[in-house]
């Protein structure tokens, strides 16, 4: 009864609000119903490469967006729970550079629905790293805190250290696939200390944002070097023209 009774006094003081616009809701952790419904929850026929929503084809499976028919990817499956446009731009951006941790929770909540059953039982949950530099900055890795969660959610182990960015890197922003690439090559290592971990053991990537994979790529690259089993990715948020 003390419990419930200091639980009902801080809600009432500090009362649950939209993880976006900071409206009142039921619950902590959730969104407005108006956010809820200008976010772009990724569901039905998506691309197995990078879970970008695709035109509805029943019967069929593992099927592929013009880009990843283009690129192919260096993992084997990849899905995203939302695409990276409105609501969803936005909490990406609160979650990446405005301290708003607390988003790791449900983001890790929507990226398991995400996943389905791509997931191997034994896999182990590994962020994509940020360089030291870039993590004294920012103060935590945003994939990080949603790799935790998600391996929380899905009672599965997670590695937090495994990758190692050796190098520091130019921001991505604004330059294009080529570039992109280029500035990430050979960039992520896989920690020595936590090379045995990851021998011939299933992988679920974690990253916060898949614009062109380029990071995701460089960072299963090195796993797989490193004498990986099969390496699935999953970020927040996809970056897609698809409407």
């Amino acid at each position: 009864m003390l419990i419930r009774g200091i639980q009902t006094a801080l809600a009432t003081i500090y009362p649950a609000q939209c993880l976006t616009c900071g409206s009142l809701v039921d619950s902590d952790f959730g969104l407005c119903g108006s956010c809820w419904r200008d976010t772009a929850f990724i569901g039905g026929t998506v691309c197995d490469g990078c879970g970008v929503p695709l035109p509805s084809a029943d019967g069929l499976e593992n099927l592929q967006c013009d880009e990843c028919l283009t690129h192919p990817r260096a993992w084997a499956q990849g899905r995203a729970a939302v695409l990276y446009n409105e609501t969803g731009r936005k909490l990406v951006l609160a979650f990446k550079h405005g301290d708003r941790q607390e988003i790791a929770k449900p983001a890790a909540l929507w990226m398991a629905n995400a996943l389905g059953d791509i997931v191997e039982e034994n896999s182990l949950v590994v962020p994509v790293p940020l360089h030291w530099m870039r993590l004294l900055k920012r103060r935590y890795n945003q994939s990080a805190l949603l790799a935790q969660a998600l391996a929380d959610q899905m009672s599965l182990m997670c590695g937090p250290d495994v990758l190692h960015r050796h190098r520091p890197t130019r921001s991505l922003d604004g330059l294009g696939r080529q570039e992109r690439q280029e500035t990430v090559q050979n960039a992520i290592r896989v920690n020595n200390k936590f090379r045995h971990q990851v021998m011939a053991r299933p992988i679920l990537l974690v990253d916060d944002v898949l614009t062109t994979g380029a990071t995701l790529t460089a960072a299963t690259q090195a796993l797989q070097q490193a004498g990986s089993g099969r390496v699935c990715v999953v970020t927040l948020a996809r970056v897609s023209k698809t409407p």
